[in-house]
């Protein structure tokens, strides 16, 4: 597991060093003088880029495009995180890294746009796209679907949108493959898809978290699926997100555990958290 390393490891928070801050950002690399610069910042939230389009480029295009200048002037390779939403989702199979880009949502354009100035400013890069992400910390749908769960006799779910759901603690593990191989001269530099392993809709998603929590819930409501028209959102959602991520698993030997057996996981952690039965889950 990635938090079973030993890795020398700086993280900074916005007010410590704003990426768009081009005299915090080389103050940072400074004092840290790192070997590989990690961009995980990003606005996220993807309904409300609707309205607040101007602060999400700031935040997923501008951003970038400073720490990557300065990361080039300070010659530091740059691992950039960045989305399934630059696709438009039409496509029936998988999506590989040499397809087309083109995001149907602001969201998806402001990351799209990002990549791009990571690409134009530092060639020493690796953008490294990933989809659907949950975990036992903070908000995401895994810990809303563990709440619904104990609040609700009925759960309706999106089945009509399909991808890879892919838990932070394997994109931990995936981002510390990267790690060591651009001070050792690979030419891995570029551009790569990794998620869990295995593709599922939001409600066969749901579903899983929902049987998972049962047994020490004692609650089991239904999950009813729904369409992408029974509940509409600002923001448009690609109707396939499934990335391939052949080439990732190709290059650094490594793959997303099945989503199933590591979402049940953290469903049943998060349970186990809330009747204080298990470490501390934020």
């Amino acid at each position: 597991m990635a938090g079973q390393r030993k890795v020398a490891l700086a993280t900074l928070t916005r007010a410590q060093a704003d990426i768009g801050d081009r005299a915090a950002v080389v103050e940072a690399l400074n004092a840290h003088r790192p070997s590989l610069v990690v961009n995980a910042a990003a606005y996220t939230n993807v309904d409300r880029a609707e309205t607040e389009t101007s602060t999400a480029f700031a935040a997923n295009a501008h951003g970038p495009f400073v720490l990557g200048v300065a990361c080039a002037d300070a010659q530091l390779p740059l691992l950039h995180i960045s989305t399934d939403y630059v696709f438009d989702g039409a496509r029936a199979r998988s999506y590989l890294e040499s397809d087309p880009i083109n995001p149907i949502n602001a969201y998806g354009r402001s990351k799209a746009a990002g990549e791009a100035a990571v690409r134009k400013v530092h060639p020493r890069h690796v953008i490294l796209r990933t989809s659907w992400l949950y975990s036992e910390f903070r908000n995401n749908f895994l810990k809303t679907i563990v709440r619904l769960a104990q609040e609700r006799e009925e759960l309706r779910v999106v089945a009509d949108q399909r991808g890879c759901p892919t838990s932070t603690r394997d994109l931990a593990d995936a981002i510390l493959r990267i790690a060591p191989l651009p001070t050792m001269g690979e030419e891995v530099w570029g551009t790569y898809h990794f998620t869990g392993s295995g593709v599922t809709t939001w409600h066969g998603f749901a579903s899983a978290i929902v049987a998972a929590q049962a047994p020490l819930t004692d609650r089991r409501p239904r999950v009813t699926a729904i369409t992408t028209a029974e509940f509409p959102t600002p923001a448009h959602r690609p109707a396939n997100s499934e990335l391939n991520g052949r080439l990732f698993e190709q290059t650094f030997g490594f793959r997303g555990r099945p989503w199933a057996q590591e979402a049940a996981e953290i469903a049943q952690a998060v349970v186990l958290a809330q009747q204080g039965r298990a470490a501390h889950v934020a």
